[in-house]
C-alpha cells in the first residue's frame, strides 16, 4: 500500500519526504485555504518535493468548467492529477479528461456504486471517505474494502485512495483491504512512526552502551 499525504502544507511535505515514504500528495480547497495560501502558490511546490501523483482539485462544478481548470493544472508539472467530484458534471469531465490524457482522481466517494461509475467514466484513482462515513454511523473501511474486491472481480484498474482516515485503526484495517493508496493526514502519519517498546528499547540499549564504557 502507497503512501500519499493528505495536507497542502509544504513544509510537512517536505519532513516527511525526507523520511522517504511519500509516493504522493492529494490536496483541497479546504486543505489549500487551511495553509493560508493559494492553490496557485502550493501546487507548483509540492509537485517538485515528490516525484508520485500529487492531486490538485477543481472548484468549477459544472463540466466545461472543470475541463478547463484541468487542462490548466496539468501543464504546472507531469505529476500532476485533477480531483473532480463525484456528480454526473464531474464524471462527464473525467469521461474528456481520460480521452486526452489527463489523470483523474475521483473524490467525496461514499457508495460502490459511485465507485463504479467513476471508474468506468475513466477515473485514474477513486477515493473512498472512511471517516466521514464513519460518522454517519458506516463502516468506512468495509466500503474500500468491497470496492477493491469488486474492481478485482471485474479487472478495473482504477486505482483505490483511501481518504478520510482519522487514526491509527484507520490505517492498520485498510492496510488488510488490497487498497492499492491510503492518503494520510500529518498527525497520522506522526503516529505511525510511535511506539513505547521502542522508545523504551532504544534507551536501554543506549544505558547499556554507556555503561559498557565504563567496563
Amino acid at each position: 500500500m502507497k503512501i500519499f499525504m493528505d495536507t497542502a502544507n509544504v513544509e510537512e511535505i517536505s519532513r516527511f519526504v525526507d523520511w522517504g515514504v511519500v509516493y504522493g500528495v492529494t490536496t483541497n480547497p479546504s486543505l489549500v485555504a487551511k495553509s493560508g495560501r493559494t492553490q496557485a502558490e502550493v501546487i507548483p511546490e509540492i509537485a517538485k518535493l515528490v516525484e508520485g501523483p500529487v492531486s490538485a482539485e477543481v472548484i468549477s462544478t459544472e463540466c466545461a468548467g472543470m475541463v478547463e481548470e484541468a487542462r490548466k493544472l496539468v501543464q504546472i508539472a507531469d505529476n500532476i492529477v485533477v480531483k473532480i467530484p463525484c456528480i454526473p458534471e464531474g464524471l462527464k469531465a473525467v469521461k474528456i479528461l481520460s480521452a486526452e490524457g489527463i489523470k483523474t482522481n475521483v473524490t467525496l466517494v461514499f457508495s460502490m456504486s459511485q465507485a463504479l461509475l467513476a471508474a468506468r467514466a475513466g477515473a485514474t484513482y477513486v477515493s473512498p471517505f472512511i471517516g466521514r462515513l464513519d460518522d454517519i454511523g458506516e463502516n468506512g473501511v468495509q466500503l474500500v474494502e468491497n470496492i477493491v474486491k469488486a474492481f478485482k472481480l471485474y479487472g478495473i484498474t482504477t486505482e483505490v485512495i483511501a481518504a478520510s482516515i482519522r487514526n491509527l485503526e484507520h490505517v492498520e484495517k485498510v492496510m488488510l483491504t488490497g487498497c492499492q493508496i491510503a492518503t494520510i493526514p500529518t498527525k497520522v502519519l506522526e503516529q505511525m512512526i510511535k511506539h513505547q517498546l521502542t522508545d523504551k528499547g532504544l534507551a536501554q540499549f543506549m544505558a547499556d552502551y554507556q555503561n559498557s564504557l565504563k567496563k
